[in-house]
């Protein structure tokens, strides 16, 4: 009994799972097309939509995640003598700007921590900010 059910079963399926070579490009090519997304605006203002999930004395509690507020923008502008000019003040590494801790200064770039959020600036590409200087004889 359990074979005659099985055939006409396996039978439906191949039937339903034919697919010819032009219909799975066609879905290839829906794949690849351009498709309306979010502007970058809307997506700033939307919520975090994840939770982070902890146990407290055998409770399991949800914490929503904190909401960041608006960044202050750092710009550098130059480096010089293992300095970096960021938003108009000379700065080595170790010092603070904003929160942040200056960590490296590259040739062309600075990397700033603050706690477990790493940033990275970069000299702009157009403008020839490296300055360096050679001594003399």
């Amino acid at each position: 009994m359990k074979k005659l059910l099985l055939i006409p079963g396996i039978l439906v399926l191949s039937l339903n799972a034919d697919l010819s070579i032009k219909q799975i490009q066609n879905m290839i090519l829906k794949v690849h097309e351009k498709r309306e997304g979010i502007d970058l605006a809307t997506l700033d203002r939307t919520k975090e939509p994840f939770v982070v999930q902890r146990e407290e004395n055998n409770v399991t509690v949800f914490v929503a995640p904190i909401v960041i507020q608006e960044e202050a923008k750092l710009s550098l502008h130059a480096i010089m003598n293992n300095k970096a000019y960021i938003n108009d003040a000379w700065k080595s590494v170790g010092d603070n700007i904003l929160g942040y801790t200056l960590k490296y200064i590259g040739k062309r770039g600075v990397v700033l921590k603050n706690g477990n959020q790493i940033k990275k600036l970069f000299l702009h590409e157009k403008r020839d900010n490296f300055i360096q200087l050679e001594e003399g004889e």
